[in-house]
């Protein structure tokens, strides 16, 4: 089912403006992100087809069946208590049984988690950002054989340098694993190369070295060591580093450059944003979703805090949500109960 389906067929029950333009921080850059509910038909519900999300290809436009959204919001999910407590600007459509579900019917201590723990992925979020910023992969990949070493004279030679140094060539070594001794070799090295040895890699795409059959009266030129777990550490940063590279959107990579503090600000703004809410929701007993504070959340987002005065903000307003939540109104979590009676009262009435 599409939206343009769900809609023509009268299943709507809830459509909002959401993100940005519902808490008062949109700017003439951003989009406009819609939220809603809709309800199945009975024969789908008491069926085979249940579906329980419609969205859009950009995933800006998103829709849950009323069952789904309810089991959200038992858990507290931020994005769809901001649904329902959303401002009145921002309400596009709302069908008359959704009055009896209310924010204040759902709020409860989980806040705490759910506000607080989304605020710290956005905070790791941020800080995984500025490590990639500040440690940027060069696009040509190092190969097995830039995590090798010589042992020479109490120390290490990199390989590419031992073998430059020594007139040698990889493809005429041949590598003994040496026992109780993880990631070091025996090297031999065959001028002829008559001795089958397999060199030390079979090729820049390799992940491993080669172990060649060397006869035991051979003698050995020298030890070679392989840094297997620097190499392995190597391969993951660099894999995440430019699936980043082709994920990001560039016009907020630009931001992110342009205000010089290498770290993401809009995450970072939302991290603020949500350690604030979760503040205010654990001392008042209240979800606002418009928020008062505009020009310090946006001086964020255009990278006028430094990371680490950032970092500092969002401590002291974690310490300050363990404070609200130790003495707050709300109920520990949801009434299940009167919730489900409520959804059937409401599905009872559609259907009938």
């Amino acid at each position: 089912m599409t939206i343009a389906e769900m809609k023509s067929r009268g299943l709507l029950l809830l459509e909002c403006v959401s993100g940005s333009r519902a808490y008062g921080l949109a700017t003439p850059q951003s989009d406009t992100d819609i939220k809603g509910v809709f309800y199945l038909p009975k024969e789908h519900f008491y069926g085979l087809g249940y579906i329980e999300q419609i969205n859009n290809d950009t995933n800006d436009e998103v829709y849950y069946e009323l069952g789904r959204f309810v089991s959200l919001l038992l858990k507290n999910n931020p994005n769809l208590l901001e649904t329902l407590a959303a401002p009145d600007d921002c309400i596009l459509y709302r069908h008359p049984v959704m009055q009896h579900l209310t924010a204040d019917l759902f709020l409860s201590a989980l806040c705490r988690e759910t506000f607080g723990s989304y605020a710290v992925t956005q905070i790791k979020k941020a800080r995984g950002l500025n490590k990639k910023m500040l440690n940027p992969q060069e696009k040509a990949r190092k190969s097995v054989t830039d995590f090798c070493y010589i042992l020479e004279g109490g120390g290490t030679l990199p390989l590419q340098q031992w073998l430059e140094a020594c007139d040698k060539r990889q493809e005429c070594c041949g590598l003994s694993a040496v026992t109780h001794a993880r990631g070091m070799y025996a090297l031999y090295y065959d001028v002829t190369g008559t001795k089958g040895y397999r060199g030390i890699t079979t090729g820049e795409d390799a992940n491993e070295v080669c172990l060649s059959s060397v006869p035991e009266e051979e003698a050995m030129l020298t030890y070679l060591f392989f840094n297997r777990d620097g190499y392995s550490i190597y391969c993951k940063e660099y894999r995440e580093y430019w699936d980043w590279v082709d994920k990001r959107n560039e016009l907020r990579f630009l931001g992110n450059q342009a205000h010089g503090g290498d770290y993401d600000a809009k995450n970072m703004m939302h991290t603020i944003r949500l350690l604030q809410m979760a503040v205010e929701i654990g001392a008042t007993g209240k979800l606002q979703v418009r928020r008062n504070n505009r020009e310090q959340l946006l001086a964020i987002k255009e990278g006028r805090y430094t990371y680490e005065a950032l970092l500092k903000m969002a401590e002291a307003l974690q310490e300050e949500m363990v404070q609200a939540y130790s003495n707050t109104v709300l109920q520990a979590m949801p009434d299940k109960a009167r919730i489900e009676k409520i959804v059937v009262d409401m599905r009872t009435a559609l259907y009938g």
